[in-house]
């Protein structure tokens, strides 16, 4: 009886477990549809209506969970201004909002996490902060001037980072966006095997 009830509860805990990770590849495939939606989307696709009509969806890395990380975060003081180059030359102002620390592969990594002046004024993105890196990746299978990740304001000392859900800016694709550079503080050393590659050309 003991050694069917052992059976039983490591039977429960992979069944478990097996749940979990089919319901978070079909929150990374939602959000691929998503973003594929978006660029056929004429009314908020960066692409021409000849690219729109070509376009068949990004080419994505497979879904890896060793991307998905949970970040130690910590809140910086307000106003705590950083003035973001742009490839307009342009500049866009924004917060350095906090810093997530994490580990990847044994290796501890940190990144600023950014929070633009001109969205939080807006009742849609109030909570919402922008994550811009570069890794190893850059100009061989993702875009060369890096990529974006989109998060929330966490309520504690935790942020939620899923490189499976890294995007490209508009200027991957099209010319003559105004599109925020990665600063050097977020370079990461390691290859991100996850979210969307360069475009095809």
């Amino acid at each position: 009886m003991k050694a069917l009830l052992i059976f039983s509860l490591a039977f429960i805990g992979l069944s478990n477990k097996l749940y979990a990770q089919n319901d978070y590849k079909a929150s990374i495939l939602e959000f691929q549809r998503e973003l594929n939606e978006e660029f056929k989307n004429p009314d908020v696709s960066p692409l021409s209506e000849k690219q729109q009509l070509a376009f068949t969806g990004h080419d994505y890395y497979p879904i890896d969970e060793k991307f998905h990380v949970i970040a130690k975060f910590e809140k910086l003081p307000p106003h705590s201004l950083f003035q973001m180059k742009t490839t307009a030359n342009s500049i866009k102002d924004y917060d350095i909002y906090g810093i997530a620390t994490f580990t990847l592969d044994g290796k501890e990594y940190q990144l600023n996490i950014y929070q633009s002046h001109q969205l939080r004024t807006q009742e849609k993105y109030k909570d919402y902060l922008f994550l811009p890196f570069t890794d190893l990746t850059n100009g061989i299978e993702t875009y060369g001037g890096g990529r974006y990740m989109g998060l929330s304001i966490p309520n504690g000392d935790t942020i939620e980072l899923d490189f499976n859900k890294a995007y490209n800016p508009y200027c991957a694709y099209v010319a003559g966006y105004a599109c925020p550079i990665p600063p050097k503080e977020n370079d990461i050393s390691v290859a991100i095997n996850a979210g969307v590659m360069k475009p095809a050309k």
